[in-house]
């Protein structure tokens, strides 16, 4: 039996692709590669490129494929974007999601892990934010995200849908084979880079007047490969018959954008030039995760905790495809 996994050339699907075929599993996927970057994929994993909204498409894949479950990662994903052009949001994360999930239903499929995102709970009320934490996010990314949820929710007690929505923290490094390379990129740590390989000439802070130490925003940040292995252990727990979950995926350790800067300017040896700009709009000020439930539903840690490691690790990678995967 196959792992459907969609958005499995972009950066945190591929990632999992690899370390479910390390761990055994049969994989197809589907990407549009809008986003995504075939080379991603290894030639020997079953591919499709489309919409996961395309029924036909969908159907195609479950009657060429025996398909246990699906792991969705296809989503658009930059908070400013959504801000700008909420359709593509509204279009992509959300109608074509429900159409995928009207395919898997029909065709039986009835495991389901989710990408889900820490910008579904809002502006914190408390921090270290746990899965009770009230959800209203700031921006469309964010609700297209708790949309989904919702629906999930009510799958499950209409259709015995049972899922692991994921809800993530920031996701950055990298490992051996495989980083991070969006167009266009928008996240800190591989801008961070940028600067220090002289790509860029700096890099910005938005917002530099927040209620944080020293005014710049802080995030959890998470190691690309934990972030994956999380998913193998939520597809484990689902097929082992657990009930459907809502569950953070984070290190519990915050850091601000300054620190950031500093933690890679110490990796690289490079002076990083940084420049304040005005915030973002939909930005909170402070996301850090409890991550208490997927240890004790998961039985997962990270591997990869210190911000040290999450950019030696990303360094690395950049410094080995400066041009990032230029296959299309």
């Amino acid at each position: 039996m196959a792992i459907l996994v969609t958005g499995g050339a972009g950066y945190i699907g591929s990632v999992t692709v690899e370390d479910l075929r390390l761990g055994g599993e049969d994989v197809v996927v589907v990407d549009n590669l809008v986003y995504g970057h075939r080379s991603a994929v290894d030639e020997s994993v079953p591919f499709y490129k489309g919409d996961i909204g395309d029924h036909a498409l969908i159907e195609r894949i479950l009657d060429e494929h025996k398909v246990a479950a699906c792991m969705h990662f296809s989503a658009y994903a930059y908070v400013g974007e959504s801000v700008d052009d909420p359709a593509k949001y509204w279009e992509n994360n959300v109608y074509q999601t429900i159409g995928l999930l009207g395919v898997l239903l029909d065709r039986g499929v009835r495991r389901f892990v989710f990408s889900s995102t820490c910008a579904s709970y809002g502006e914190p009320q408390y921090v270290p934010i746990d899965e009770n934490h009230t959800q209203s996010p700031t921006n469309p990314y964010g609700w297209s995200k708790f949309i989904i949820e919702r629906i999930l929710e009510s799958y499950d007690n209409a259709y015995d849908l049972k899922f692991v929505a994921l809800r993530y923290f920031n996701a950055a490094g990298a490992t051996e084979r495989l980083g991070e390379d969006h167009e266009p990129e928008t996240h800190l740590i591989p801008l961070v880079l940028q600067a220090a390989s002289g790509e860029r000439d700096h890099v910005s802070i938005f917002g530099n007047d927040y209620p944080t130490p020293d005014g710049t925003a802080i995030r959890d940040y998470i190691h690309i490969s934990d972030l994956s292995r999380a998913h193998l252990l939520a597809l484990d727990y689902l097929k082992n018959g657990g009930a459907s979950e809502f569950i953070n995926l984070g290190n519990g350790d915050g850091y601000s954008v300054k620190e950031v800067i500093e933690t890679a300017c110490r990796v690289t040896g490079k002076e990083i030039v940084s420049q304040n700009v005005p915030r973002r709009e939909g930005d909170p000020s402070k996301l850090v995760a409890d991550a208490r439930k997927a240890r004790e539903v998961l039985g997962w840690n990270p591997g990869f905790p210190k911000l040290e490691q999450i950019i030696e690790s990303a360094w690395r990678w950049h410094q080995s495809r400066p041009d990032g995967f230029c296959d299309e």
